[in-house]
């Protein structure tokens, strides 16, 4: 019984963001569509993120690790179900308020993060570039990188709205 609890081992980091109050899970034994995975490479040995710090580096107020590695966030269209998710669970904006965040950051010099057009150019980007940092549901994570954080779907309105994971046995 005490190996199937270490091998199936999920770590819950609980934290309280903007009023929000859902748990962050740094680990999980199970891929699936009820989960934004956060990445990086798997060559990048970057510093614990937990969902303040990867607020701060999606708004671009970090912008280097501390090992002066510059991060490099990369988001999905904006039309794209999964960037809305991601907009309200992590970052507590809409998309609208996203906007006028931008165009006031923008006059500052502070360019949004990068644009990719689906989930799978994001994992090629983030697998290639040192520093990128990107969102996937979980079932579109490959060997080239690593879950820095997981965040759960649970209770989110998704409404069935996001892309059906790719068959395993189809790959």
């Amino acid at each position: 019984m005490l190996a199937l609890f270490q091998r199936r081992r999920v770590v819950l980091l609980a934290a309280l963001i903007a009023g929000g109050s859902f748990a962050w899970v740094a680990k999980s034994a199970q891929p699936d569509e009820s989960q934004i995975a956060v990445i990086a490479s798997n060559r990048d040995s970057l510093p614990e993120i937990n969902g303040n710090s990867l607020r701060e580096i999606y708004l671009k107020r970090i912008f280097v690790n501390s090992d002066g590695r510059p991060y490099i966030p990369v988001n999905l269209p904006a039309t794209h179900q999964l960037r809305n998710v991601f907009l309200s669970s992590v970052l507590q904006m809409n998309a609208s308020q996203m906007q006028v965040y931008w165009d006031r950051r923008y006059f500052q010099g502070v360019s949004p993060p990068y644009v990719l057009g689906s989930q799978r150019a994001v994992v090629k980007f983030v697998a290639m570039t040192p520093g990128a940092i990107g969102y996937v549901q979980r079932c579109h994570v490959t060997t080239e990188v690593n879950v820095i954080l997981l965040v759960p779907l649970t209770g989110l309105a998704t409404g069935g709205m996001l892309e059906k994971c790719p068959d395993v046995a189809a790959q």
